[in-house]
């Protein structure tokens, strides 16, 4: 019953985000585009994913949080590709054990600041975190990969 009390918890506190988490057999896994930016024949896509499995055993939640930036089109390669033409390019931000706190920041300097959103990663992880803790469940956050 705690599994499903835990995702519901977490429904509730991120209502209003692009996305909701979808129940993946034994994680819940929610992927959303929080920007995106079409210009002349390119497209580009900033996505987040986050992913939390409850073990009910271990009375343990984990947690995964990752940014990922995808481009298509004529001059997706960005400025260091100097060969013209058709391309696609795929750039994964994976976080560290003190989350995406400095990646979102970072990322946005790096790109050149050419996303805008208001999309704020931390609401998730928080929701996340309270969700487990209210029902005595220990949260463990966990750098991107199988959890």
């Amino acid at each position: 019953m705690s599994r499903e009390s835990i995702a519901q918890k977490i429904r509730e506190k991120t209502h209003g985000i692009p996305g909701e988490f979808q129940d993946k057999k034994e994680v819940f896994c929610l992927d959303c585009v929080i920007a995106e930016r079409k210009v002349f024949l390119s497209k580009q896509k900033l996505s987040y994913t986050a992913r939390f499995r409850v073990d009910d055993a271990a009375r343990e939640v984990s947690f995964t949080e990752m940014l990922k930036e995808v481009k298509s089109g004529l001059g997706a390669g960005g400025a260091d590709d100097l060969s013209p033409g058709f391309s696609f390019k795929k750039t994964s931000f994976s976080s560290g054990p003190g989350g995406l706190e400095g990646v979102v920041d970072q990322q946005s300097s790096l790109f050149g600041k050419k996303y805008d959103y208001t999309f704020d990663h931390k609401l998730v992880r928080s929701a996340v975190r309270e969700a487990a803790e209210s029902e005595g469940y220990a949260f463990n956050y966990k750098i991107w990969g199988k959890i």
